[in-house]
């Protein structure tokens, strides 16, 4: 069979791409295809560890698991993770290969291009289906002529387009045509139609919104999917979805998690969100932690002192302190866990801007970043209570003192994190252990709550994706959209 591929671009970030591609994925799997997912170029702080070494961004590791495949460079070979406002970590082929203000990357667009095609062409190579993830918007045409994440790419490689919109943001119709108007006319060639994304209610009710964009784009609609509130159990990319209202407080043991800059890995509280005895609240800048929760966890962030310096903008400082000295527990993850020592030293500048900063002293160890980032898958067993755990780590830095000695993991031949003398305060650079269901039961006993459900976290996100794709299949002309894929060098 002739490899074919297809990409996905959308009229906006946040429109549902990651999610409508791994559906697809997990359809196209379903009809006996080898498919993979791709995204040229990727700018998020949430992050996989490849088994053969590397990262990727979280969302196509997620696309990965639909189509059945390994977490692999190749999915996502440029890999941006912001760490300030104009600058941000560039990795390629899951290797950091520095940081560069965004001008400077823009400048060297032609440079990035090549890794992309490269991994493409193996996808393309060892698939019958490459299908394709955009970034932002094509309608960025400011960017057009350094662009190598939606028509840049979708043009140099020969690819037919399928546009995403997102109704519930409001809209829809103007995004839609509005693209098609701003486009170059032969980008505007390569988009065989649309689809329209989160509609809540009868989709007839849309017939006419369809009949309008079709009218002034010459697109037709492959169909319109409905609000899918699975798709809240898949992890998620970006930091916006923390911007959404969140559910209700259920009642059992409360945890807090201050919402900082550069959050990063903040998919760790999956697990969390979905476990029936643990509500987990995210506090917003200007807001103080309450004093009523039981655990306060700093999750990963891509910038440890900058975010440390915010959170003590915040008075978050005085809230965890505080918390700690009435007893509450506190548990860090990764920068994190950096926050928590008594020093975080960063002399070259390795995690943002050079510099240095006395940590909130809740562990007694010291952090000195480092040059090179440690990326491993890992397993091995939770140091108190023994359980199974399985994660990764994805971090800069080396973390040593006398707390180290209470490790919280055994990992063969080594150890990792930290925990206070009173067991209290916990830190550690393993992402992903709350996926593993016993430790996380364990843990939240610990913590003072109940966990005795027999949640399965794998299982539900599985199930997550089977029921996202049973939805789109069904909303979707899914054997008309498949078929515009194109063998890599069509033109419209």
């Amino acid at each position: 069979m002739t490899a074919r591929a297809l990409m996905l671009q959308g009229t906006a970030s946040d429109v549902g791409k990651s999610v409508v591609t791994a559906a697809l994925c997990r359809i196209a799997r379903r009809r006996g295809l080898s498919v993979a997912p791709f995204k040229p170029q990727n700018m998020s702080n949430n992050a996989a560890a490849c088994a053969g070494g590397g990262e990727i961004g979280r969302a196509q590791a997620m696309q990965a698991q639909a189509a059945g495949l390994a977490a692999h460079v190749d999915l996502n070979p440029v890999l941006l993770k912001p760490q300030a406002d104009a600058q941000a970590q560039v990795i390629v082929h899951g290797e950091v290969t520095g940081s560069l203000g965004a001008a400077d990357y823009l400048a060297r667009s032609d440079h990035w291009l090549g890794p992309v095609m490269e991994s493409f062409e193996r996808l393309v190579a060892a698939h019958d289906l490459v299908l394709i993830e955009g970034a932002g918007s094509p309608a960025e045409v400011n960017l057009r002529d350094r662009d190598i994440a939606n028509m840049g790419f979708a043009r140099r490689a020969g690819v037919p387009v399928c546009l995403v919109g997102d109704v519930d943001k409001g809209g829809l119709i103007a995004s839609l045509v509005g693209t098609r108007e701003v486009l170059d006319p032969e980008d505007a060639a390569v988009i065989s139609g649309f689809l329209v994304n989160k509609f809540r209610g009868d989709p007839r009710l849309f017939d006419e919104g369809i009949a309008a964009v079709t009218g002034h784009t010459g697109w037709p609609c492959f169909g319109v999917i409905p609000w899918i509130p699975e798709t809240a159990q898949l992890p998620a990319e970006d930091a916006v979805v923390l911007e959404r209202p969140r559910r209700a407080d259920r009642g059992g043991l409360k945890a807090a998690a201050p919402i900082l800059p550069r959050l990063a890995n903040f998919d760790d509280a999956g697990p969390l969100e979905i476990e029936p005895g643990v509500s987990l609240h995210w506090i917003p800048p200007a807001r103080p932690i309450p004093r009523d929760a039981d655990v306060v966890i700093l999750f990963g962030t891509k910038a440890t002192l900058s975010d440390l310096a915010f959170l003590r903008s915040q008075g978050w400082d005085h809230d965890i302190l505080a918390h700690a000295r009435a007893g509450g527990r506190v548990f860090g993850f990764c920068g994190g866990y950096q926050m928590l020592g008594r020093r975080v030293v960063d002399a070259g500048g390795a995690d943002g801007r050079p510099g240095e900063a006395a940590g909130l002293g809740l562990l007694n160890v010291d952090t000195v970043m480092t040059s090179k980032k440690r990326v491993v898958p890992v397993v091995g067993e939770c140091a108190v209570s023994g359980e199974e755990v399985a994660g990764y780590e994805i971090h800069l830095g080396r973390t040593v003192g006398p707390d180290t000695e209470r490790p919280l993991f055994r990992l063969g031949d080594r150890t990792d994190g930290a925990r206070s003398p009173d067991e209290r305060i916990e830190g550690t650079y393993l992402h992903g252990v709350f996926a593993s269901d016993r430790f996380r039961r364990a843990w939240i006993r610990r913590a003072g709550g109940t966990a005795g459900t027999a949640l399965r976290h794998h299982a539900i996100v599985e199930q997550a994706i089977d029921r996202l794709a049973d939805q789109v299949d069904t909303a979707v002309d899914c054997d008309s959209l498949l078929a515009c894929a194109a063998p890599p060098g069509w033109s419209p």
